[in-house]
Order: structure tokens, then sequence, then C-alpha cells
């Protein structure tokens, strides 16, 4: 896979911002792992393109995020090798963190988020994962591979704690490994009248949080566009005060948005995805200038 002619997140021009030391947008047009719907390695372009209509004025926040400083590096050349990519994420997530920059990655399928939990473990102790999305990918090797999409957090659990939330597909040989405390089931979760859940999800992060959001998460008729959609997903609003919520208790050192995968007549869908981005951004930044 040949990197793409990447336009900036929001349409920033140059990716260049009033700011400095700011955040980082890391496209990475992966797909090499895929077992179902192929394609989300046009994941990161439509996502960037649809950011160019997203306003800038953030409402919840009151800011404009990309005044804290935001630029878009040109999109990774991805080897076909899982565990070749990690290492080349992992070394571009490094330099970012390095840098005193917060680092985005933007997929792509979920397999490009090893490299990046590798590069923040490296750095921080105290790191937990926190997972949003449908599976628990915790498999050890899927087809014939330890680095497939879906064992992303199998690899993630050999670095440091991780919390799982969203969970509403696993196989039965993952149950076993699975820590109950730390696994917030889908239909538990969305059925409820509070938000007192989220309580317990923070009580499991440490300092400093890496955050990987599988857009499955959330339920299919928000975000259709993804290569493994599941039933009973979460809702934008419940997702958007947890990543408040998450944003304020700690320190988020670098987050991922993946598996979107483009289709026809599901603008929607990238649209939504590169909102995200931007509303955890702005929880982000005015969590850290409070």
């Amino acid at each position: 896979m040949t990197g793409f002619s990447v336009p900036t997140f929001l349409g920033l021009p140059g990716g260049a911002t009033e700011g400095t030391r700011g955040a980082v947008v890391i496209p990475v047009p992966y797909d090499g792992t895929s077992t179902w719907h192929k394609g989300a390695d046009a994941g990161p372009e439509a996502l960037l393109r649809a950011s160019e209509a997203v306003e800038l004025y953030d409402i919840e926040t009151a800011r404009e995020p990309w005044r804290d400083g935001v630029r878009t590096l040109p999109a990774l050349v991805c080897p076909a090798d899982p565990v070749a990519l990690s290492s080349v994420v992992r070394r571009v997530v490094a330099e970012v963190l390095d840098a005193g920059e917060l680092p985005i990655v933007i997929g792509g399928e979920h397999s490009v988020t090893v490299g990046a939990v590798e590069a923040a473990a490296d750095r921080f102790e105290d790191l937990t994962v926190l997972q949003i999305d449908a599976h628990a990918d915790t498999r050890e090797e899927y087809e014939g591979s330890t680095h497939n999409h879906a064992c992303v957090m199998a690899r993630a659990r050999q670095r440091c704690p991780i919390v799982q939330v969203g969970i509403r597909a696993v196989d039965a040989g993952e149950m076993p490994g699975l820590d109950p405390a730390r696994v917030f089931w889908a239909h538990d979760i969305v059925p409820a009248v509070d938000d007192s859940w989220m309580d317990e999800v923070l009580s499991l992060l440490s300092r400093n949080v890496y955050v990987t959001i599988d857009l499955d998460a959330f339920d299919p008729s928000l975000i259709p566009a993804t290569g493994t959609p599941e039933p009973g997903g979460l809702g934008w609003y419940e997702v958007n005060r947890l990543l408040r919520r998450v944003a304020r208790a700690g320190r988020v050192v670098g987050f991922d948005v993946v598996e979107l995968l483009p289709a026809e007549g599901h603008h929607a869908s990238a649209f939504a995805a590169a909102k995200l981005v931007y509303r955890f951004l702005a929880e982000i930044g005015a969590a850290r200038q409070a």
C-alpha cells in the first residue's frame, strides 16, 4: 500500500495552525488483515476530506480547538505485513510523543493501533488503554497472525492494563481471558438509565490513557460504513460524555479512530468520524486548559 495524496485535517492550509506542540494527525491507510468487507484503507482519506465540512467552533466546550495547533502528516506508506506495519506506526507515534505533541492515528483497520500503543507504553509506565469497540479483539492469533485486527487488544494488554467499553461480539475462546471487571458490555450500558457505569470505567483508568475507538462501537444506524458492523451499539452523546469525562479525569496521551470503510451513499459516516476526532480533541484541549 502506498500513501495517498493526503488532504489536511479540517482543510487547514498545509496543516499549519496558530499553535505549537499541539495535535498531529497520522493517516494510516492500511487494510491488510480485514476478514469481512475490505476498503478500510480508504478510510483516512474519506475522514480527512469530510473534516473540511466540520465547523471549527465546538459548541460544548465553547472553543476553537484547532487554534491549539493541529497538523497533518503525509499518509504513512504501509507494508503489507501487520507486524512490519506496527513498527512503522510505532516509530512515527514515538516521534510525535517525543516532541510533546498529541498523536491522533486515523485508520485503516484496527491493527494500526498496535504500534501506537507500543510507542505510548514505551514512554508512560502508568498507561491504560481504553477501548471503545463492538468486538473484544483479544484473540492471541487469527488467520495465522498475532497482529490481525482481531488480536489488537491481546497485544495491548501485553504492555499495559486495558478497559473495554461497548463490547457485544466475542469468540468463546476469548471469554476465559477477559476480566469481567474491565469489560463493559453493550447490553448492560446501552439500556442504563444514567451514566453511573462511567464512574466504574474512570476508576479503572491510570493517570495516562491511550484511547482506541473502533467506529463499529456505534450503533450501525449512526455509522453504517464500517467493515464489521454489529447491531445494538452505542450512541453519539453517550460516547461523547464518556470521552469528556476521560479527558477530565487524567491525561490522554494519544488516541485513534479506526475501521471507517467508505461506502457510496453513506457520507454521513465519514463526517461523523471526522466530527468525533474534533470533538475529542476539543475535550482534551478544554481539560488541559482547565
